[in-house]
């Protein structure tokens, strides 16, 4: 006769087995380092080195090259973000990583060939799929599963991922660029984005072997419907989204904005596009690390406050020594903006529904990534100018900022 599992038998199993899967938690850790640096590094701000050949080369305006990432996570996010939630909570992260990476990297190399909006807005779409399925919501998953009190640790070194490649990027695309043109060099990136993360994608186990033994001896988690009608929920998602719209729309638009409004060439803004990102490096290690030894909600105020302080600087762009300090102040608040999130979350409501949880959260926040770009690009070409938008930017982070701030601490008892 099996022996029954009980709360503290399981705790027991699950605590002589937490320290076994050391092998399973390093191949963890790097296959979410991996997929964000292909999937967000490269994927995501990669692809803005580009924008200003679209713009010079086949004379869109700014607005519609920022218009591919926003329409493309309009449609795909309120579609496919919260199934992806609940896939990884049936099925685990590792099947969806691996559709999502080929989607991803699949979608750059088509960028390279495409010359219509038509084409172009295609690719978007596999690249907006190939984020929800190979990015930060499996990621956040897969490491929630696999880490516990190291999880702030984790999450910082997994999201370097996306400041190693944000930071590498730009670069290795200018020499790409000016050595096979940048057609080639977007199909060449498209090819390292599958040949780094697939494989280890292919290694990862969606969970440690006492996962399920661990969770069963938890409390349970909330119902979704009861998250679903917490404040906390509403409040998470307000800041979260008006945070990473604040980002995303500075993101999007720097390289437009340092290249044809400020006259910086293209090796000057590929300096300043890395120096970003290695700041993000900065700040995804400091926050990870405060993440384990302060209140989480004060980090994310943190880094939120970080964000606001940042994006005046932007208007001092004509000073070389002042650009230089927004992107080092700027990357470090980027650094730590998306990881914070999901740490937050699974304070506030536990692992078990975290999928799910971060799937709302993560369809709005790329709502507001999406449509933050395309209307400060707007706004530049109707008015001439990007002051008014980097100063509603500036608006929306302190609003995120205090959204924030109304949080509670951790998951009430």
């Amino acid at each position: 006769m099996s022996t029954p599992i009980t709360a503290a038998s399981a705790t027991d199993e699950y605590a002589a087995a937490a320290e076994a899967p050391r092998n399973g938690q390093v191949t963890a850790a790097m296959t979410a380092f991996a997929a964000l640096f292909a999937a967000v590094g490269i994927g995501l701000y990669g692809l803005t080195f580009f924008y200003d050949f679209f713009v010079k080369d086949y004379g869109w305006t700014r607005q519609q090259v920022t218009s591919g990432n926003a329409y493309s996570k309009l449609i795909i996010g309120p579609l496919f973000g919260y199934l992806a939630g609940w896939m990884i909570d049936r099925y685990g992260p590792r099947r969806l990583l691996l559709v999502g990476i080929l989607m991803a990297g699949g979608a750059m190399i088509g960028l390279g060939h495409v010359s219509t909006l038509a084409g172009f807005y295609l690719c978007y779409i596999f690249n907006a799929l190939g984020y929800v399925f190979g990015g930060p919501l499996p990621v956040q998953v897969l490491l929630s599963r696999w880490f516990t009190t190291a999880r702030g640790k984790a999450m910082g070194f997994a999201y370097l991922g996306i400041g190693i490649g944000g930071t590498v990027v730009p670069g290795l695309a200018y020499w790409l660029t000016i050595t096979f043109g940048w057609q080639r060099a977007m199909q060449a990136l498209g090819m390292l984005m599958i040949a780094v993360a697939w494989p280890l994608a292919w290694l990862v186990k969606d969970a440690p072997p006492a996962f399920a033994a661990e969770q069963a001896a938890r409390p349970a988690a909330p119902p979704l419907g009861e998250v679903l009608r917490s404040s906390s929920f509403y409040l998470l998602l307000v800041g979260s989204m008006c945070s990473i719209g604040a980002v995303g729309g500075t993101m999007q638009n720097l390289k437009l904005y340092l290249s044809l409004d400020q006259q910086y060439g293209q090796g000057e803004v590929a300096r300043i596009l890395s120096l970003v990102l290695a700041g993000s490096i900065l700040g995804r290690l400091l926050m990870g690390w405060l993440a384990d030894r302060w209140a989480r909600k004060h980090v994310m105020l943190l880094i939120y406050v970080i964000v606001v302080a940042a994006i005046p600087l932007l208007l001092l762009a004509h000073s070389w020594t002042m650009l230089h300090v927004f992107a080092l102040l700027f990357g470090i608040g980027l650094g730590g903006d998306y990881m914070i999130i999901p740490l937050m979350a699974a304070d506030l409501f536990g692992v078990q529904r975290l999928g799910r949880v971060m799937g709302f959260v993560l369809t709005a926040d790329g709502l507001a990534e999406a449509l933050s770009p395309m209307f400060v690009a707007g706004l530049r070409d109707r008015m001439g100018t990007y002051r008014p938008g980097f100063l509603l930017l500036m608006v929306l982070a302190a609003i995120g900022a205090l959204a924030v701030s109304l949080l509670p601490r951790k998951r009430p008892a």
